[in-house]
């Protein structure tokens, strides 16, 4: 299976992506995918999609801008609250990206 590309974004700094990329990492790699996190703040994303070219995003708040990658809210993975059906959610889809 190919190493994905996933997005962590949040509008409160880097320090919250860098725990959402740590456990999205390590939910997916239990369900068997490989993917490769870069972290940014929500105003970095409009270049970030274009230099990175990520297969997913995931952010804890709403974008300001329009982006042509899959967006998911990023909220459960700080909580812990609904993280294990987000990375269903995330799997499923990348798994269908691998496909197309």
């Amino acid at each position: 299976m190919p190493i994905l590309r996933i997005l962590v974004c949040s509008g409160v700094g880097i320090a919250t992506s860098t725990i959402i990329a740590n456990k999205i990492k390590q939910l997916l790699k239990a369900r068997g995918i490989n993917v490769n996190v870069q972290v940014c703040e929500t105003y970095e994303v409009a270049g970030m999609v274009r230099s990175y070219r990520p297969h997913a995003i995931i952010s804890t708040t709403q974008l300001a801008v329009n982006v042509p990658v899959k967006v998911f809210d990023g909220l459960s993975l700080l909580s812990g609250v609904g993280n294990g059906k987000l990375a269903d959610e995330i799997a499923f889809y990348l798994k269908s990206v691998i496909v197309s």
